[in-house]
């Protein structure tokens, strides 16, 4: 079922910069089935947080499937298509108190996850030249909304978007989501945000969205978004992004990433006026590579971004904590190795240290969805995580591109910072079968 979405000044004007202009070599299309394909995946999860002032543990093991199927395009100068997919998620343990991890669906009262959830959706598209219009069940990435892929099973929108490849090296896009699937739910809810708290019944209606990405330049991106979730925010993002290769051996990796965020309309999680950006540098020899990085956040309010989604583009956000509290400084240090140097390519790993200082004392007790951030004593709070990520991806044979990832997290507070958050140790096992079906 499609619903009707209501076009703001901000989603009219960037469809009418995205007019296509013809062009007289056109390549052919392929046609219908022709440029179809279909894409499965099954994705093992087990995950462990305990939270160590806390009695129970968060323990969930499950096990997802998702297939996709994208037609191509009638032919003709204007081409129709579908995309379906389907989802199913089967609990293997998970229960007993120790749900709640996210992966399974909010237990139903008893301490249980259901034993299996599903959910299935659909994509209509039109394509005209280097424009492609879509309606359905998106699946959306950019850093004012990408859906959460960090699960089980991926989050997805139903809505509407718009985008454009007239130009080298430029993707011009738009759209609005006015629900989303959740990456642990089988139904549809209005879009939240992940650290405000709505009061019983407020909620947003649509999330508009706007931007322009650039890769004209061999090595360098940059890219431009602006976006509004109704009666709560209007964000604006802005990155830019550069890999110098020095040589065959040495490279440098400076970046910045930018968020404003605003409260607009009926500004239902209150006042929000906060800058949050993060700078970094990777510096790549060989199969070896270290980051340093540094992030700040300007304003009474943590930096917020839609709830379970992934559209937090800054280099401090790590597995278990995103260093983004009210007036938070935080720094990383980051070492990475790819085992191809000493003849197993496939395997990678990475380790971390983020810390961070957040003055807590600074938020609103009387905000309307801030209010929890609030600690007397938080003056000073600071809280640490350290990170270990390590992944293999089979190279070749019958198990060509099965992945596993294992991903430690320890996150520590002190000072006040207790108030929001537990001291947590997390683990997590990741195992990804992709099969290119056609």
């Amino acid at each position: 079922m499609f619903y009707p979405v209501r076009l703001t000044p901000l989603f009219i004007a960037i469809a009418a910069t995205i007019a296509p202009a013809v062009h007289a070599d056109e390549p052919a299309q392929q046609g219908f089935v022709a440029g179809s394909s279909l894409n499965l995946n099954a994705r093992n999860y087990y995950m462990n947080r305990n939270r160590l002032q806390k009695a129970d543990d968060n323990i969930e093991w499950g096990q997802g499937f998702l297939g996709v199927f994208q037609s191509g395009y009638t032919e003709g100068t204007v081409g129709f298509g579908v995309d379906v997919h389907a989802m199913l998620g089967l609990k293997l343990d998970g229960g007993g108190g120790t749900d709640g991890s996210s992966i399974l669906p909010i237990s139903d009262g008893n301490g249980k996850a259901p034993g299996s959830f599903s959910t299935a959706g659909g994509t209509l598209k039109m394509r005209a030249f280097d424009t492609e219009l879509k309606a359905g069940d998106l699946f959306l990435t950019n850093p004012v909304i990408a859906g959460g892929d960090t699960r089980m099973l991926p989050q997805t929108f139903r809505g509407i978007s718009l985008s454009n490849h007239s130009f080298d090296g430029w993707l011009i896009e738009g759209g609005q989501a006015s629900f989303t699937k959740p990456y642990n739910q089988s139904g549809h809810t209005r879009i939240g945000t992940s650290y405000g708290t709505l009061a019983d019944g407020d909620k947003s209606q649509h999330l508009n969205w706007a931007g322009v990405a650039w890769s004209g330049v061999e090595g360098l991106t940059s890219s431009l978004y602006a976006s509004e979730l109704e009666d709560i925010w209007n964000q604006y993002y802005y990155d830019l992004d550069y890999t110098w290769q020095l040589n065959d051996l040495v490279s440098l990796n400076p970046g910045l990433h930018f968020y404003h965020t605003q409260d607009t309309g009926d500004a239902l999680l209150g006042d929000i006026d906060n800058n949050t950006w993060s700078t970094h540098l990777t510096v790549g020899i060989g199969n070896h590579s270290v980051t340093a990085a540094y992030q700040r956040v300007n304003g009474n309010t943590p930096f917020d971004y839609i709830s379970q989604g992934d559209s937090v583009y800054l280099d401090n956000s790590q597995q278990y904590s995103d260093f983004n509290g009210p007036n938070e400084r935080s720094w990383k240090l980051k070492y990475a190795y790819d085992f191809t140097g000493v003849g197993i390519p496939g395997l990678t790993s990475a380790l971390s240290y983020s810390r961070g200082t957040v003055d807590l004392t600074k938020a609103d007790p009387d905000s309307a969805g801030y209010s929890s951030w609030y600690s007397a004593d938080g003056r000073n709070a600071k809280h640490w995580e350290r990170d270990i990520d390590l992944q293999y991806v089979v190279q070749s044979g019958h198990a060509k591109d099965l992945a596993v990832r294992l991903q430690w997290a320890t996150n520590r507070g002190g000072n006040g910072y207790g108030a929001i958050d537990s001291d947590t140790d997390e683990y997590r096992v990741i195992i990804d079968y992709p099969v290119n079906v056609f």
